[in-house]
């Protein structure tokens, strides 16, 4: 059986670019990626831009893939995939490929959003002594986590986190502890790997200058190193080519399976030097807007029995409403921004439908 979450949030996409730019790199050199799709499949990726081509291995469900590409003009790509799985995607050449893809996961017919970073050389060793704060995207359970993970010199993973779907029975905040040893290095060297004993894998990846990502089989988890304050940085300001997915009416039954209706998009998010944010979809329709809190100041999600990490550079709002209650995560890192959403009906109990939303845009 896989790790539960909280034992595998110990590498997080971290420190993503420590600028603002991306590196100078010939435009006819093939770009390698490693991806993490939220409903838990991992994705060694290259993208041809001579070819404008982009092909792919599925480690998790054995997958392969050549899809073709033409560049739109506002810098998205269209993809023709023969079978019908990449959909869309956006680059940032040398740093990080989002892509939509519609049959993912083990049965070869769930639509997913896949996080992709840069190949690079990883080790255990290049993490510790540093701190981080995470989202989890994936497509049961909930759809979204958020929290905070620290790492001692010894390589344990100290991990707090809210699952707003946890609040349905009491248990929306929890904390625990993870030895990063137990992970393996790939002979690759890009990545690293845990078995579960069945045949299938954990795995950890990233870049030489401190990008990580962790995909599992409950998800893509997704982290950024800490800010130094918990005051929002007008550096990260300006507009966001951002990819999302969507689930609506949502409710999980027996097994951890849920229902609802899921949905991929593509959409734009402007965020302004005050921390005010506005995300439209393709159709100009707003998905979010709202001013961002930092999460340090939420007085329901930090404190005693809740997160003890004030986790400066994570901000969030809550709208509630007589009968509605709705929580975003937003934080950022170099020219990437992580955000979710998840909303219920008022007052929580089982037996109520669920939305939520989650999406990494890039500038």
């Amino acid at each position: 059986m896989k790790l539960q979450v909280t034992a595998v949030l110990l590498i997080l996409f971290a420190a993503v670019g420590c600028g603002t730019t991306t590196s100078t790199v010939n435009s006819n050199t093939p770009r390698v990626y490693n991806g993490s799709a939220s409903v838990g499949d991992f994705l060694n990726i290259t993208l041809d831009p001579s070819a404008k081509t982009i092909s792919y291995t599925n480690r998790s469900n054995g997958d392969t893939g050549v899809v073709p590409f033409t560049i739109n003009s506002d810098g998205t790509y269209t993809l023709a995939d023969p079978t019908g799985n990449l959909v869309a995607a956006y680059e940032v050449p040398n740093y990080a490929l989002l892509i939509q893809a519609a049959k993912t996961g083990p049965t070869h017919d769930q639509p997913s959003l896949v996080t992709a970073v840069e190949s690079g050389q990883i080790s255990v060793a290049t993490w510790a002594n540093r701190t981080y704060n995470y989202m989890q995207f994936r497509t049961a359970a909930g759809g979204l986590e958020i929290g905070s993970v620290a790492l001692d010199a010894g390589g344990t993973a100290h991990v707090q986190h809210y699952w707003p779907y946890g609040a349905y029975n009491g248990s929306a905040f929890g904390q625990g502890t993870f030895d990063s040893s137990l992970f393996q290095n790939d002979p690759s060297g890009t990545f690293l790997k845990l078995s579960d004993g069945n045949g299938s894998f954990d795995y950890v990846f990233g870049t030489p200058n401190g990008v990580f990502a962790v995909d599992t089989n409950n998800g893509a988890i997704l982290g950024l190193q800490k800010a130094t304050t918990k005051d929002f940085d007008p550096t990260f300001a300006g507009t966001y080519k951002a990819i999302y997915y969507e689930k609506t009416g949502a409710s999980t039954g027996i097994g951890n399976i849920e229902t609802g209706t899921p949905s991929l998009g593509t959409s734009t998010m402007v965020i302004d030097a005050t921390g005010q944010i506005t995300v439209q979809n393709a159709l100009g329709v707003p998905l979010l807007q709202a001013q961002l809190t930092p999460v340090a100041d939420a007085a329901y999600l930090v404190g005693t029995g809740e997160l003890t990490d004030p986790c400066f550079g994570l901000f969030t709002f809550r709208v509630t409403t007589a009968n509605s209650q709705r929580d975003v995560f937003v934080t950022f890192q170099g020219r990437s921004v992580l955000f979710s959403s998840f909303s219920t009906s008022l007052p929580w109990q089982s037996s109520n439908t669920y939305d939520y939303l989650y999406g990494v845009g890039l500038k």
